[in-house]
C-alpha cells in the first residue's frame, strides 16, 4: 500500500566511480522522502524535534535490486505501518520514473524517544497510520 510518491532526480555528485549512485545517497532519497510525506500530513520534523519528539531510526533494511545513474528521474513511495506497540516502519520503494523499474525496496523502522531515552510511538506519529 503506498500512500505517497515524491520525485526525484539523481545529481551528478551522488555517483560513484562506476558512475552509479553511491549505495549511502539512497538512504538520503528514502528520508527525504519520509520528510516530505510527514509535510503532506501536516507534521514537520524540526517541528517534531522542537516538541521533544525525538524520532530515530532502530533498523534499516534495504534491498538494492538496479543502480540509477546521473541524471535519472525516479519516485520514492512511503507507506507507514505499525510494527510494534513502540515501532512504526516504512515501507518505501524507489522505482525509475520512465521505465518504471523497481530500483530499490526498504523497510526503514522508527521509534520516538522521551526525555529519558525510552522508546515509544506518540499519538503524533500514530496519526499516520490512519
Amino acid at each position: 500500500m503506498t500512500l505517497f510518491k515524491h520525485r526525484m532526480t539523481v545529481r551528478d555528485y551522488e555517483c560513484d566511480m562506476q558512475g552509479v549512485v553511491n549505495n549511502a545517497v539512497y538512504q538520503n532519497y528514502l528520508e527525504h522522502a519520509r520528510h516530505e510525506f510527514l509535510k503532506t500530513r501536516g507534521l514537520d520534523f524540526a517541528r517534531l524535534t522542537a516538541d521533544g519528539i525525538i524520532v530515530v531510526v532502530v533498523r534499516a533494511e534495504i534491498d538494492f535490486l538496479r543502480s540509477l545513474r546521473s541524471g535519472d528521474a525516479f519516485e520514492v513511495s512511503v507507506a507507514p505501518v505499525r510494527e510494534s506497540k513502540i515501532r512504526l516502519a516504512f515501507e518505501q520503494t524507489i522505482v525509475h520514473a520512465e521505465t518504471a523499474e523497481m530500483m530499490l525496496r526498504a523497510r526503514v523502522i522508527t521509534t520516538a524517544v522521551n526525555e529519558r531515552g525510552r522508546p515509544y510511538l506518540p499519538t503524533a506519529l500514530q496519526v499516520l497510520l490512519g
